[in-house]
This record gives structure tokens, C-alpha cells and sequence, in this order.
């Protein structure tokens, strides 16, 4: 299948590390052009040089918070500069995980989770857009999680932020699709981290990490916890011209383990 990726200028956030880095990596196979953004510039250069090592593509790096609109608009401007105003791809995926209950989350861990997961996505696009547009054509991913659909118990204030992140998600997909921009999310259950392999390491350190992800505790229908290649897999799909009529979706990236579809 041809996804129809080589030359496009695809943007990643949270880019160094996890989902983002396999995507970047991924989309740099495909023949695209990168550009990482994530807020530490060590991480950062790590991460595009080993791209650069193993595709052989130049990758762009901006460290910025994305829930500093000014950082954001000086950081989408420097890219687009390098790449004569081409971007055509957007990856919001930058996020940590917080998960508490309700009473046990202030006011300020509600404003840095609302700040970063949404705001971040929405800082991110309003900067991108306008390029987008000027070419006709676009896509934008915004990776959410399994629990914005459906919360559990002492899921806050993530959950809530993905869930917004998906409203979102459906809102931009109708107001931008006569643009040609396509705008999907992507909903990450159980898949490889590094906060899931401190858990590993912390709760059962005697098992190997293929032990561990097959634990039946883990209530993953397909048996095993999720690869970080297999969610950048999709992300890359639904960015391609493979996925050309998919706008608006929220797909699960999650081994069947959502209630919801």
C-alpha cells in the first residue's frame, strides 16, 4: 500500500520520546520530512540524530512547551521558515499521564493538565493551520487515550482533558474539512512507555518485560500490552493518503481492552 508520505513536513510534539519518537521515526522511513518539538533540548537532539542514523533524513528539533501559546507561534514559524512554508502533517501528542480522585486534585493540576493536553493541541494547530490551508490539503492527529471515553475511577484530571481532546478532535474535523484538512484522534490503551516499564520494573521486577506484558492482570483482550510501533503505525495510517476519507474518528489503539468503540 502506498501511503503517499514521501516529501511531506510533518510535525510531531512530544516528539523525543515514546509514541511521538516511533512516529517520527516511522513517518522518516516513509520519505517524509520531521520536525520534533518537546521541551527538553537534549532529548531533542538525541532523538534526531538517531533518526537521521537509521533513515538518513534531516529532522528539525524546537524545544518549547506547548501550553505557551508565544512558545508554540516561535517554534511553528521556525519551522515552517526551514521548509519554505510547507507543513502538512501535525501529531499533537505531547501529554504525561495524571490520574487521581477528584478530591485529590487542586486547582493547579487541573490548569497544567487542561494546559498541555488540550490547550497544547489547540495552540499547535491554530500556529499550523494557516499552512495548511494556504496548500489546500492537510492532517492532524491528536493522540488522546481510552480513558476519555471511558473513565474509571480515580482517572483525574486526565481523563477528562482526553475526553475534551476528542470533543475537539470532532469539532476541528467539521469545521476544517472544506479546507481539504483532515482531523482525526488516536486513543492509547495499555502500550509500552517508559512510565509503564517503571511499573514493570517497580511491581515485578522477576518478570521479563515479555512476561510482564502478558500478564493476564492486565485484562488486554488480545493477551499483551500494545507496542509503541504498533500506535505509531496507526497515527502514520491516518496521516496518509491511505486514510483520505477518515476525518472526524477516534480510533482505539488499545488491544480491545475499552468498553467503548
Amino acid at each position: 500500500m502506498d501511503l503517499n508520505l514521501s516529501g511531506k513536513h510533518a510535525v510531531i510534539t512530544g516528539g523525543s520520546k515514546g509514541i511521538g519518537y516511533a512516529t517520527a521515526l516511522t513517518l522518516a522511513r516513509k520519505g517524509a520530512h520531521v520536525a520534533l518539538i518537546a521541551r527538553t533540548i537534549e532529548d531533542l537532539e538525541a532523538a534526531a540524530e538517531r533518526i537521521e542514523e537509521e533513515t538518513g533524513a534531516g529532522v528539525l528539533t524546537a524545544a518549547c512547551d506547548v501550553a505557551d501559546a508565544d512558545g508554540v507561534k516561535q517554534a511553528v514559524l521556525a519551522i515552517a521558515e526551514k521548509w519554505d512554508g510547507k507543513i502538512d502533517i501535525l501529531v499533537n501528542n505531547a501529554g504525561t499521564s495524571a490520574a487521581a480522585p477528584f478530591e485529590e486534585v487542586g486547582f493547579e493540576s487541573w490548569e497544567a493538565d487542561i494546559g498541555l493536553k488540550l490547550m497544547g493541541a489547540v495552540h499547535m494547530t491554530r500556529e499550523a493551520l494557516p499552512f495548511m490551508k494556504r496548500a489546500g490539503s492537510g492532517a492532524i492527529v491528536n493522540v488522546t487515550a481510552i480513558g476519555g471515553k471511558s473513565p474509571g475511577a480515580a482517572a483525574l484530571p486526565s481523563s477528562v482533558t482526553r475526553a475534551a481532546g476528542i470533543a475537539l478532535t470532532k469539532a476541528m474535523s467539521r469545521d476544517l474539512a472544506a479546507d481539504g484538512i483532515r482531523v482525526n484522534a488516536v486513543c492509547i490503551g495499555l502500550i509500552r512507555s517508559d512510565q509503564i516499564e517503571r511499573k514493570w520494573r517497580c511491581d515485578a521486577p522477576e518478570l521479563s518485560w515479555e512476561e510482564y506484558a502478558r500478564d493476564p492482570r492486565h485484562a488486554v483482550p488480545l493477551g499483551r500490552i500494545g507496542e509503541t510501533r504498533e500506535a505509531a503505525d496507526a497515527i502514520v495510517f491516518l496521516v496518509s493518503g491511505a486514510a483520505s476519507y477518515i476525518t472526524g474518528t477516534a480510533l482505539n489503539i488499545d488491544g480491545g481492552k475499552s468498553p467503548v468503540t
